[in-house]
Parts: structure tokens; C-alpha cells; sequence
């Protein structure tokens, strides 16, 4: 529950100035502030009477006889009175219920001007602060309207218990019988604070009824009919406003680019041909959503934890209930959701709901912007600037745009902030607390901005939510949702289909593909697929996602290429070739985006990197203009011009990253499948090829930029394509991929493609990637679990192992590295004493390969913990700390035992691996965990004890903010005194001193004493 405004806060907000009430109110800030002594001297002749009468009266004349100022002024404006006139009629509710309250005592005899003396008019100052300075809750549209009604409800519990601490502080007080005084509190609850209660829900009909925006400040608890283009977004606000007219030039251009209702529901690339894409404000059906406030304790990455949170019976009215409340302005609101489900198209469509309204949208696409100051306001006002350029193809400044909107309250639509985390990396962890500092500067400077952030529920754990902010999971379709575009689907294509003996896709069809036909992208793709011929329901079995990415893009090159006049009586072969090449042209494309990290790329650099990679196939006379060439069969890669009107600078994108994400996946197992043809045609032995006959040029092009597994979906791709491979083409692969592997740190005398370089990295970087993706195709071709013995055939398999795992981390950043140790499960094994490791084995994460596709990569900020814990669940990946902990665990050899308290036997190498693996759950359990371990490490007899206690101190630094400080500061004096090396600790100390940005002394003050902080500080 937020809690916004006081009753202070409210008198100012609806105009009470100079009246009694406001002194009384400035009278009881003033002793809050500087105390009685100070501020008691010119105290107000008013008291309790005069408090309650003047309450009623205010609110009677200032809300109820005069809502209707509600509906004048701009958006902001009438949200502060209304919740100005929510916070009032809190407080009139309780003093009109205790006016009709039955005491023992008259309400005069509680009015401490009868009565000499300070002591009751110090009292009486603390009632008051507890009455109108004390914030008051707020109707939210998450929540629903009791959840409100019991906040309040605790509002009148504190302000009877501030009634009679007044009360006891009184003459009168001496004078009540001892059974009075016991039943004078009951009654004050039960009576005052039940009746105020029924007269608040009254209040609260009446001005839902005069401002219909009011109504919809909390939950909306009955769902609607499916609505299509969130119309009724529209409705609802035309009933709070009329449209707005006389707008200037600069505004009316801002309008005009975000109405994209009668757009195609794809826009930007030429339609498929025989099927007619439905329009965005037809064919987007409005989404169900799930809705959580933000604690310290939310996964919001993961789908379990969405499952438990509150569903969202009309998504649409939650939308216009936020954007006219009082927190639109405060925190971002932001939208999640699985790639597909339809973000960055809910972002379009809301901007064209609001664009006639008395918001001013401003959508700004993240991937296409970049940061350009470290002052995190600045940041967003940078991006929000790049963003209307972008749109509108010359410089319009947001604060010039704010002061032309005349009143209308702008709502910055962030989309796709996955696309600038993957772009920049670890660095925008705090993105939304800056967005949020962004909201808060412009609020106080009395230009309240609303904003939506969008972004892929799978990065969400990559940035740090702000306590309190509001999230949104969109849900993906429901039966009756299918059902509902399906209809749309049927009634826009029935008549082009039946041209060509064909139908539009069924609901029943559909939905026996399950997964594909819940994602609204999914569902489309498939429905086109389906449009070719009714393939679907011919084949009848489902199909898998990459295969029906591959059906559906292999279908148009198909009909593209067959239209070529040279192309009559191709044989079979030769026009798969030829569709072949369409496709790995576009996937040069899709490989020109990911390795740079974006996903945009510009004509210039298509070109180079098309003809560097495709070159073979240039034409004698040259002038090829590649990126047209690449691109221009297919109605889901986007054209777009930016920059300043003088200099555009045209740039081709995907509709969706994952047409870009598929195809990288497609390329890299397509140069595989290269890499096995060419060898063949060398008539060399597999078992005999040394590296240097093997001719890996196009793979090495294709994958030695960027790691597969940056990118969950790629590797997911990647993995299903090479499944689909025959056997016997799968078994080939895996011999020259593990011959490669074998070889690839080793230098390379001779390359081709050397002119492809979408990206200048260092040839240690290229060496990680390339190393990396062949270990992960090898592993996918393979088809079942790896041991590295086989893999990498050395004697000394294990070293060799960790001296590739150490490149990988220096190499391939946080997002290769921690995509790689989902996209490889592994675990030790032991046979024969040998010592091996086992890569896609059962383990500790999921299998299957639902699993690729839905991975969840670990927290930026617990990426190093993620470490941590797989030094006891892989203990294959960094450092020779690793041997030693699986040496005490399960070597031979007697490990140490010791009793805990709680009278488990147990090991010291056993604690610290349940400490490193993180299976405590709460912070207590853990801090207990760090002592027990430590007590056990510095047993006698220990071995191993000094390396053990340094991966302790390991762990409590990875465990940052949540460990509770002086906890922390328990652990980190046991950890000293047991004798840990004074260096091992100051990563402990410095992360302490971070969190709190202050000095070595705060540190002492947290309890930790400071002869142990001058050992640590000392050289």
C-alpha cells in the first residue's frame, strides 16, 4: 500500500490556506520539527472541538459540494485534487463517527482549552500530528478496494489510540470511574472507528461517482469481454476527458507518430503474399496479466514465483486506473513477458490509444538509443531525445516537448530494456532506479512524467528493482483469447485463401500445437505457416519452434526464388541450394546485429559484412547493393531511416529479435553442415584429419564473435536444428567439432573471410568464443552426455579443462559466461578411480530441450555467487580450490568431522559446500550456516582449514545486502580470529564500506571491533 499524501498535504492541495485548520496544521509541523519548548509558546487557541468542526466543514465545502472542480485543469492537476479529496475524507469519516459516538464522557470534557496547564496542550499537538500530518493511504489499481478499506482501517486504530493518549493526558481523566477509563479506549475502537468505516465506504461511492477515473484508482475485480487494440483504454479515457484540440505543431507531430492503430499487424516489411495481415488495432487482443509489487525478496525472473502473484481480471481499465494516479508519476511501471507476448506491441497500441487524449505518449524504442551521460536523469532525458529523433527525423528536446504539451502529462514508453542490457552489459543493473531518480527530479520540478519500461521476463533478475515499484507478467493466450484472433485471422483471410483452395487456420488445429499457439508471435507464425497450404493441419503432429521458424522463412525464399524467370525446372537440389543461400544471407544479417550487440545495423555494414561473408556470389559488374538484396523477400525485416532529416542514415532491424535470435542458431548449425560436406569432399579419413586439412573458415567466421549462449533462444535454436540432423550427419559433425575443439587456441596460418569483422575484439576474445561454441555445437551433436576425457582426449584432461573455462570467464563477459553455464550442465564423475567430467548429464539444473529455450541466466548482481555455488555443484570450472573441495568431500582419506549445534555429524568440506551451494534460505539460517562452517573449519586437525576459511569469506562477500550488516560484521571478526589471511578479507570489508558509501569508522559503529579493522586496513 502506498501511502502519498497527509491531511496537511491535502488542505494545500485543495486550497485551505489561511484558515484555522491550516494553522493548526502548521502548528503541529512546527513541535514535530523543532519540539514543544521551542514551538509551544505561540500555540493556537483551538482544541478538539474546534479541530473536529472545522474537519467536517472543510470537507464538506471543499469535496463534497465542489467535486466537480475535479474535472477542470490538466491530467495531473485533477489526480492531486482527487487524491487530496481521498485523503480528506479519511479523516472527515472519523471525526463525523466520533461526533456520534456514545463515551462516558462528553466530547467537551475532552477539550483540553477548558482545562490551565501545558501539559494538555502538548497532548493535544501530538493528536494533531497524528491526525493531519501522517500519511495516508491511497487506493492503488493493483489493488483491490478492501485490501484499501483495511489500510484505512488501521489509519483509524492509530488515531484512536492517539485520541486517548490525548485523553489520559486531561483533568477529566482523574475524574472517569476505573471501569470508565477500561471501557473509554474499547469504545473509542469499536464505535468511532467502525462507524467512521461505513461512512468512508459512502464517501468513497459518492466521489467514485463524481470522477469516474476515481473508480478505477482500485482493482477492478470483474472481467471484461476480450477486447481487441485495448479499445476500451480509449473509452474509458474519452469519459474523463474530452479530446483535446489546438495542440501546437510540435505535439500534433508526437500524436501523428504514435497512431499506428490501422497499421498492419507487423508493419514495416511487404506482406506475405496470399494472406492479409490484420490491422494492430483489429488483431492485438488485449492480455491478461499477473501484477506484483516489488520486494527485496521478488524473483521476478523466474515463472514459479509470477504463478503465486494476483491476476488481473481487466488488464485494460488496471492501465488508465494507474496511468491517472498519483504513483504513474513517482516509480515506473514495468511490463514483462516472454519473447512474443506481445510488449513492444502493447507499448504501440497504448500510444495510439492515448495520442487523442490528455496524455502525451512518447514511445522510445531502447535498442536503437544509447546512454550518453553517467547523470542517471540526464541518461533517460538523452535516450527519450534520441528516441523522438528517431520517430520524428529532426531534434526535439523533451523539456521543450513538455513545455508545447499545455498540460498534458507525458507517458514515456521505454521498450525493450533486455535490448540495452544485452547491448551494454552489467553496467545498467540500476537502470530503473534511475529512471525512477529521472521521475522524481521531474516531479519536484513540477513536470510529473509517467513512464512504462518493457522488457523480457528471462533479464529481469539483470536489473535491480526499487522497492515498491509495480510489475506486470503478460500471460500467455488462454483458450479463449486463441479463439478470439483465430476469429480475426478467418474473417481477414477467408476470401484470399479460398482463391487458392485453402482455409484460414483453426482453433481446434492450433491448439494441439501447444506452447506455439499461446504466444501471440508464435501464433501468427504459425497461423502463415499454415496460410501455404494448410500444413498444420495436413501433418497433424506438432512441430517444434525452430522448425516451424525454418518452415515458415524457408517457405517465402521458396516462392521468392521460384518467381526468378531463371529459376523454371530447377532440380530439386539446385533450389534448395538457392533457398539455401537466401537464408544464409539473412543470416549474416541477424549475425551482423548479434555479434555487435544490437539490433539494428546499418545499410553500410550489411553491406561490408554481406559481401565479405557472401562475396563469391557477387556479380561480375559489382554495385551489389547486399542489405536490399538480403532482405528484401521478407516481410519481417524492418527498413528504417534515422537521424537528422539532412543526414538519414538508413538501418534494417527484425520485426522481432527472435527472427534475428533463430537465425544466428540456423547459420551456425548451416556452416556446420558446410563444414561436413567440404570435408567429405576432401575423400579424407575422419579418424586420421588433422585440424589443418579441416576446412572450418565459414564456421570459425560464423561463431568466433559471440558466444551462442548470450543469448538463451540461439543456443535453444541451435540445439533443436542439430537434433533434426541425421544420425549419421550428426555422428560426422561431432568427430571434426571435438577435432577442432582439440585445436582451436592453436594458431591458424591460413583464413578465409578475414574480411568479415562485425565487431574488433581481441583475438583472446575471438579464441573464448570460438573455443566455446564449438564445445556447445560438439555437445548438442553429440545428443547425449560428454564426458571430457573423450572430448578433449589429454592425458591431463582436467587442467586442460580449467585453462578453457578460465578463458571463457576472462573472455566472454557476464552474459557469455553466464549462458554457458546454463547452456552446459555438468557434473564430476568418478570410474575406476579416474576423475572425469560430465557435460548434459542429470544434474542439479533442468534437461530437456524446453529447458534451452527457457533458461533463466543468473542475477547481474549475484552473477559471482552463481560462481560460488557452482564451485560445489561443478567444481570442473575455475580454480584449484575446486580440487581441494571435492578432495574433502569425496576423496579418499578420512574427512573431519564435526557436531553441529544441532546435533548433526557432519564435515567441514560438507558445510562449506552447502555453504557455497546457497541452500539456506533465509538470512538467518545462513548466518548460521558461516558460523558453524567457520567453527568447523578451525577444528584441529582440519585439513586444508586456511584455503577453506578463504572460500568462506568468498561466499559472505558474494552474499552482499542480504546478510544483514552487523551479522556480516559477526562473521567477518570469527572469520579473522580463526586465522583468515588479512587479504582474503578486504574484498569483505570493501564491499561493506561500498553498500554504505561511508568510511572504515561506520563500520566500527556497525560493531565490528576496530583493532580488527586496522589488521585488515593494515598493509
Amino acid at each position: 500500500m502506498t501511502d502519498i499524501l497527509s491531511y496537511a498535504d491535502a488542505l494545500k492541495i485543495l486550497g485551505c490556506k489561511q484558515t484555522r485548520l491550516a494553522k493548526i496544521a502548521e502548528f503541529a509541523a512546527t513541535v514535530a520539527l523543532t519540539g514543544w519548548a521551542t514551538a509551544g509558546v505561540g500555540r493556537p487557541a483551538t482544541g478538539l472541538l474546534d479541530l473536529r468542526s472545522d474537519v467536517v466543514r472543510h470537507t464538506e465545502d471543499a469535496v463534497r459540494r465542489t467535486t466537480g472542480r475535479t474535472r477542470g485543469g490538466n491530467r495531473f492537476s485533477r489526480t492531486r485534487r482527487l487524491a487530496a479529496a481521498h485523503a480528506a475524507i479519511i479523516v472527515s469519516a472519523y471525526f463525523e463517527a466520533l461526533g456520534e459516538a456514545r463515551l462516558p464522557v462528553k466530547l467537551e470534557q475532552l477539550d483540553h482549552v477548558r482545562h490551565a496547564g501545558s501539559g494538555p496542550a502538548e497532548s493535544f499537538a501530538v493528536l494533531a500530528q497524528s491526525v493531519l500530518l501522517a500519511p495516508l493511504p491511497m487506493p492503488e489499481p493493483h489493488r483491490p478496494y478492501a485490501e484499501t478499506r483495511q489500510a484505512v482501517r488501521g489509519v483509524y486504530e492509530r488515531m484512536t489510540r492517539a485520541l486517548t493518549a490525548y485523553a489520559r493526558g486531561l483533568p477529566v481523566w482523574a475524574e472517569l470511574s476505573a471501569g470508565d477509563r477500561t471501557r473509554l479506549p474499547i469504545l473509542l475502537d469499536d464505535g468511532p472507528a467502525a462507524q467512521a468505516l461505513r461512512i468512508y465506504d459512502e464517501d468513497y461511492r459518492l466521489l467514485s461517482l463524481d470522477s469516474p477515473e476515481f473508480g478505477m484508482w482500485s482493482l477492478v475485480t470483474e472481467a471484461q469481454p476480450l477486447g481487441a487494440g485495448l479499445s476500451r483504454v480509449a473509452r474509458l479515457l474519452a469519459e474523463l476527458a474530452p479530446p483535446r484540440v489546438g495542440d501546437r505543431p510540435m505535439i500534433h507531430l508526437v500524436r501523428l507518430a504514435a497512431t499506428a492503430l490501422d497499421q498492419p499487424l507487423m508493419a514495416g516489411g511487404t506482406a506475405p503474399e496470399d494472406v492479409t495481415l490484420p490491422l494492430l488495432g483489429e488483431g492485438y487482443i488485449s492480455p491478461r496479466c499477473r501484477v506484483a509489487e516489488m520486494t527485496r525478496e521478488a524473483t521476478p525472473a523466474a515463472r514459479s514465483w509470477w504463478a503465486g502473484q494476483r491476476g488481473l481480471p481487466d488488464a485494460e481499465a488496471f492501465l488508465v486506473g494507474h496511468l491517472t494516479s498519483l504513483g504513474a508519476t513517482q516509480a515506473p511501471l514495468v511490463v514483462l513477458g516472454e519473447p512474443g507476448s506481445g510488449k513492444s506491441k502493447l507499448t504501440e497500441v497504448l500510444a495510439a490509444r492515448l495520442a487523442g487524449s490528455e496524455f502525451l505518449p512518447i514511445r522510445v524504442e531502447l535498442g536503437d538509443v544509447m546512454a550518453e551521460s553517467t547523470v542517471p536523469s540526464q541518461t533517460v532525458i538523452s535516450q527519450i531525445d534520441q528516441g523522438l529523433r528517431n520517430v520524428l527525423g529532426e531534434e526535439v528536446r523533451f523539456e521543450d516537448l513538455i513545455g508545447a504539451g499545455d498540460g498534458a502529462l507525458p507517458v514515456v514508453m521505454l521498450d525493450g530494456f533486455d535490448e540495452l542490457i544485452q547491448a551494454v552489459g552489467a553496467a545498467r543493473y540500476d537502470y530503473l532506479e534511475q529512471i525512477r531518480e529521472f521521475q522524481i527530479g521531474q516531479y519536484r520540478a513540477g513536470r510529473p512524467v509517467a513512464v512504462i519500461v518493457t522488457g523480457r521476463t528471462v533479464v529481469a533478475d539483470q536489473v535491480r528493482f526499487p522497492e515498491g515499484v509495480l510489475a506486470l507478467q503478460l500471460q500467455p493466450f488462454e483458450e479463449d483469447q486463441v479463439r478470439r484472433w483465430l476469429d480475426i485471422w478467418d474473417q481477414t483471410n477467408r476470401a484470399v485463401l479460398a482463391r487458392h483452395d485453402r482455409t484460414p487456420l483453426a482453433a481446434e488445429v492450433a491448439l494441439t500445437q501447444g506452447e506455439l499457439a499461446t504466444q501471440p508471435l508464435l501464433l501468427l507464425l504459425l497461423a502463415l505457416y499454415d496460410a501455404t497450404g494448410n500444413t498444420v493441419r495436413r501433418d497433424g503432429a506438432p512441430i517444434g519452434r525452430a522448425q516451424l521458424y525454418e518452415s515458415l522463412i524457408r517457405d517465402f525464399a521458396q516462392r521468392e526464388v521460384a518467381k526468378d524467370a531463371t529459376a523454371g525446372g530447377l532440380p530439386p537440389a539446385r533450389l534448395r541450394a538457392l533457398v539455401d543461400r537466401e537464408l544464409v544471407q539473412l543470416g549474416v544479417v541477424a549475425l551482423s546485429m548479434f555479434a555487435r550487440g544490437r539490433p539494428v545495423a546499418t545499410e553500410a555494414a550489411l553491406d561490408r559484412d554481406l559481401a565479405a561473408l557472401c562475396g563469391q556470389a557477387r556479380d561480375p559488374g559489382g554495385g551489389v547493393n547486399w542489405a536490399r538484396r538480403a532482405t528484401r523477400r521478407f516481410f519481417f525485416v524492418h527498413r528504417t531511416e534515422t537521424g537528422p532529416a539532412d543526414d538519414r542514415v538508413r538501418c534494417y532491424e527484425f520485426l522481432h529479435p527472435t527472427f534475428g535470435e533463430f537465425l544466428v542458431g540456423w547459420l551456425a548449425v548451416y556452416a556446420v553442415r558446410e563444414l561436413v560436406r567440404r570435408h567429405e569432399l576432401t575423400e579424407s579419413e575422419l579418424a586420421a584429419a588433422p585440424a589443418q586439412d579441416i576446412d572450418d573458415d565459414l564456421l570459425h567466421a560464423v561463431i568466433s564473435f559471440s558466444c551462442l549462449a548470450e543469448r538463451g533462444p540461439t543456443v535453444g535454436f541451435a540445439v533443436e536444428l542439430m537434433a533434426a540432423l541425421p544420425a549419421e550427419l550428426r555422428t560426422q559433425a561431432a568427430g571434426l567439432l571435438g577435432t577442432l575443439l582439440r585445436e582451436s587456441l592453436h594458431e591458424r596460418r591460413r583464413r578465409s573471410f578475414t574480411g568479415f569483422e562485425p565487431a574488433r575484439h581481441p583475438v583472446t576474445r575471438r579464441l573464448a568464443a570460438y573455443s566455446a561454441n564449438l564445445t556447445l555445437l560438439y555437445a548438442a551433436a553429440s545428443g547425449e552426455p560428454v564426458r571430457v576425457s573423450r572430448l578433449l582426449r589429454d592425458p591431463d584432461h582436467l587442467t586442460r579443462w580449467t585453462s578453457y573455462a578460465h578463458l571463457w570467464r576472462s573472455q566472454l563477459g557476464d552474459d557469455g559466461w553466464a549462458g554457458l553455464l546454463a547452456a552446459l550442465p555438468a557434473r564430476r564423475v568418478s570410474e575406476g578411480g579416474e576423475r572425469d567430467i560430465l557435460l548434459g548429464g542429470a544434474g542439479p539444473e533442468p534437461a530437456g530441450l524446453s529447458w534451452w529455450f527457457d533458461h533463466r541466466p543468473p542475477q547481474k548482481a549475484t552473477v559471482l555467487r552463481h560462481r560460488t555455488r557452482a564451485l560445489a555443484e561443478r567444481p570442473y570450472l575455475l580454480s584449484a580450490d575446486t580440487d581441494l573441495l571435492a578432495d574433502l568431500l569425496g576423496g579418499e582419506g578420512e574427512p573431519a568431522l564435526v557436531l553441529r549445534p544441532s546435533g548433526e555429524v557432519t564435515s567441514a568440506a560438507r558445510l562449506v559446500s552447502e555453504l557455497l551451494a546457497g541452500e539456506a534460505v533465509s538470512a538467518g539460517q545462513r548466518v548460521a550456516l558461516y558460523l558453524d562452517a567457520i567453527a568447523a573449519v578451525t577444528a584441529p586437525n582440519t585439513p586444508g582449514n586456511g584455503r577453506l576459511l578463504g572460500l568462506i569469506a568468498h561466499a559472505v562477500t558474494m552474499d552482499g545486502g542480504e546478510l544483514p550488516f552487523a551479522d556480516r560484521g559477526r562473521i567477518l571478526s570469527e572469520l579473522l580470529h580463526g586465522g583468515t589471511d588479512h587479504a582474503q578479507l578486504r574484498p569483505l570489508v570493501e564491499s561493506m564500506i561500498a553498500e554504505r558509501f561511508e568510511s572504515w569508522e561506520s563500520l566500527v559503529q556497525a560493531g565490528i571491533p576496530e583493532d580488527v579493522l586496522r589488521k585488515i586496513h593494515s598493509p
